[in-house]
């Protein structure tokens, strides 16, 4: 019995040594493997991405005043008493809408003067005008001399004169009398009423301000380095803490023909549709101005290498890894705009850059999110 249990344990410590002897043999085949010449080798994992066609919009960001279309500060032209006021604060109104008439009774009694005063100028020139018409006819018979004649030719100029002196007096009154009214000049929202019913004024006295806002005027300044590029109806987009989920879009309508010295910038208007008045003149504004928009090649930042004054890009061609020089232009958020070197569509490494070198055999994969 104990040379049984002998011949058992015998038995199990020769397969125990055989096993190790295989596992022993198979370690030493990996770590063959694993030497730096097999790793060298093996191709290198990289994350890569492709360039793709965009487009890409160049800007200038700068801040805006508002004001409105047409502006303009209602003021008495007489010296009277408001009679009557025909508007209410914030109303809009028309064009030629009367907003203020004066008392009026001296100017229409002096309109009625001049009028009769042109009435008599115009009688008195009506009959020396006929008594000159007979006085022709009666000369072929010897019934007038030429002396008489002469003296109703004078007389009738004279009377003439005086009637055009009256009628130049009439309209002078009459346009005094009209300008005991004061009128909307144009079409557009009144702001708020400086005087009373009653208030004596002057001329000069504010009344009120009249604002055209269907349309607002947004100045601002854009640096000279963008002056070659500025041109009439450029989209404009303008912003206001006011309402700041509303973007407004607007044309360049102005260019100013100097550059302020001092700021080396040139002064831009552009003119903004404001249907619903949200834009009031006086607003401060956010503003960008599109330069230009143009479709480009733009490829990840972080795909490329930037070498003194120069850039590079690592292709990926059938595994195999082209280095390659780019001119770049427009840096946009996470981006960079391609001038030359590089198409859309072509894989570039955009991870593992510092790893790869020309002609090298790589394992593309493509680009994992940040985690």
């Amino acid at each position: 019995m104990r040379v049984v249990t002998q011949a058992v344990v015998v038995a199990a410590l020769v397969g125990l040594g055989g096993g190790a002897f295989y596992v022993w043999k198979d370690w030493q085949a990996s770590s063959a493997a694993a030497t730096p010449a097999a790793r060298a080798q093996a191709p290198i994992l990289v994350e890569v991405i492709s360039a793709r066609s965009g487009t890409v919009v160049e800007q200038s960001e700068s801040v805006g005043t508002a004001r409105a279309n047409e502006s303009v500060t209602i003021t008495a032209k007489q010296t009277g008493n408001i009679a009557i006021i025909g508007f209410e604060e914030g109303q809009r109104v028309n064009a030629n809408h009367v907003l203020i008439e004066l008392e009026n009774k001296e100017r229409r009694a002096d309109l009625d003067q001049a009028r009769g005063d042109l009435e008599q100028a115009r009688a008195a020139r009506d009959e020396i005008r006929q008594s000159h018409d007979r006085a022709k006819q009666l000369r072929s018979s010897g019934n007038v001399t030429e002396a008489r004649l002469d003296q109703l030719e004078s007389q009738f100029r004279a009377a003439d004169g005086r009637v055009r002196s009256m009628e130049a007096r009439f309209r002078s009154v009459d346009a005094r009398l009209d300008d005991v009214r004061l009128y909307a000049p144009f079409a557009g929202r009144v702001g708020l009423r400086q005087v009373s019913l009653g208030a004596l004024v002057q001329p000069g006295t504010t009344i009120t301000t009249l604002d055209d806002t269907s349309k607002i005027k947004i100045d601002f300044n854009v640096p000279e380095i963008f002056l070659g590029r500025l041109r009439p109806d450029l989209e404009v987009a303008a912003k206001s803490s006011a309402y700041p989920d509303k973007t407004f879009i607007g044309r360049v309508t102005a260019i100013d023909t100097r550059i302020d010295p001092a700021t080396r910038s040139v002064k831009v208007n552009a003119l903004f549709d404001n249907p619903f008045e949200q834009l009031r003149p006086g607003l401060f504004l956010s503003v960008e101005i599109v330069l230009e928009r143009r479709e480009a090649v733009l490829v990840a930042e972080e795909a490329v290498l930037a070498e003194g004054t120069k850039h590079f890009v690592f292709v990926v061609k059938d595994n195999k890894i082209e280095r390659r020089e780019i001119k770049l232009n427009q840096r946009l958020p996470g981006e960079v705009e391609v001038a030359s070197g590089l198409k859309a569509d072509e894989v570039v490494v955009a991870r593992g850059i510092q790893r790869v070198r020309h002609g090298q055999t790589v394992n593309p994969q493509p680009i994992r999110p940040n985690s």
